[in-house]
């Protein structure tokens, strides 16, 4: 997930990505461990694009307060 695409959205929209992409996170750590995960990288993945979410969204935030 690009940060251009974020910035497009709107919060509610991102607010509900942040929410999926925490639950797969979650999911994701349980794989982990039973030993069932496969792709380990998307954890990573998965980690950096909820932190790019809550960029864009602090940024709409504070661009809505000015």
């Amino acid at each position: 997930m690009k940060a251009q695409e974020l910035k497009a959205k709107t919060p509610d929209e991102l607010r509900d990505a942040l929410i999926a992409l925490k639950k797969e996170a979650f999911n994701l750590r349980f794989q982990q461990a039973t030993g069932q995960l496969e792709n380990t990288a998307r954890m990573r993945n998965v980690r950096r694009d909820v932190a790019r979410i809550q960029t864009v969204l602090n940024a709409k935030a504070a661009e809505a307060a000015k």
